[in-house]
């Protein structure tokens, strides 16, 4: 703490309170993310692997999902390790310059998962419905532009207003979770808040409502231009179904959890759904989504027997 006023002191560091008083919970807990994190190492890290390997793989669809499973990388690690590490002490603590930037590259990864997200939707809807021009309209220098507008859209809108206009904590320092999680510690702001909130329901409405409201809409033309399928294309409509209920698992997935966190009243204390909700979206998501994408793709598990039986 430093006195920055007569009756002000300045936040140097924060004291994460969400578990302890529960060490039996947080044994539970580190488990789950020692656990998770593995899965999300090794599946994540699988599918970069067997997608830039297979020139076969080389596509747009794969070239999206690849970059989502280095966004889900990216995610989980700015959070679970700490939160291994936290789970070891009855109150850990955190220095301000840590967890200011936990905070800031959770809502980066974040934002770029529900951006790429809906232009995933878009690939998709490209490849049904217009399959002949498919490689032409969605083509290498397309798929770039995309990705980097992606990154560069969630930097914008979640790194450079942070940067403007700086968080000033005061006074109380515990915060209610085991990380540093956005509305956790947004509650401890010193300063008028009101615009802080007003901000924060646009940018979420702008990342989350309207990327959901694409993707819905893309969905419905797909759906559309599947039924208009003649009958004897049975085996492209199913895996066309397939193809599609995979992405749409994580967009219910992904999407729910995110809107229950962000688009709900804040509240001044942080209840005990607001960190289950917090565990599944940074844990479950990440987790999942090579299991949802690879069990239910027969090209990318034909990729991954033959890169792991060594053949060519």
């Amino acid at each position: 703490m430093q006195d920055v006023g007569e009756n002000e002191t300045e936040v140097t560091e924060f004291i994460l309170v969400g578990w302890s008083n529960r060490p039996k919970a947080r044994m539970g807990l580190m488990v789950l993310f020692i656990v998770s994190y593995a899965v999300i190492l090794v599946g994540n890290g699988l599918i970069i692997v067997v997608v830039i390997n297979d020139s076969r793989l080389h596509s747009p669809m794969y070239f999206f999902l690849c970059n989502l499973s280095i966004i889900d990388l990216c995610f989980s690690s700015t959070g679970i390790p700490q939160s291994i590490v936290n789970c070891l002490v009855d109150r850990p603590v955190m220095s301000l310059p840590l967890c200011y930037s936990q905070i800031l590259l959770g809502l980066l990864f974040g934002t770029c998962e529900c951006l790429l997200l809906a232009v995933m939707a878009y690939d998709r809807y490209v490849a049904i419905s217009n399959p002949l021009r498919y490689t032409l309209i969605m083509n290498r220098n397309i798929c770039i532009t995309f990705a980097a507008m992606t990154w560069t859209t969630a930097f914008m809108v979640t790194i450079v207003p942070c940067l403007v206009k700086p968080a000033r904590f005061c006074g109380k320092n515990e915060v209610d979770h085991l990380v540093c999680e956005f509305k956790a510690v947004f509650k401890l702001l010193c300063t008028d808040t009101s615009s802080d909130i007003l901000g924060m329901f646009f940018t979420s409405t702008f990342t989350l409502v309207f990327p959901l409201i694409f993707i819905v809409f893309s969905y419905i033309r797909i759906l559309v231009a599947i039924m208009r399928m003649h009958s004897d294309s049975e085996g492209g409509r199913m895996k066309a179904f397939s193809t599609c209920g995979s992405h749409l698992a994580v967009v219910v997935m992904y999407y729910g959890s995110c809107m229950a966190s962000y688009l709900t009243p804040q509240s001044k204390e942080t209840h005990l759904g607001d960190k289950i909700i917090f565990v599944f979206y940074a844990i479950a998501t990440p987790m999942f989504n090579p299991l949802i994408y690879t069990l239910r793709n027969q090209e990318v598990m034909g990729s991954l027997k033959r890169l792991v039986s060594g053949k060519k």
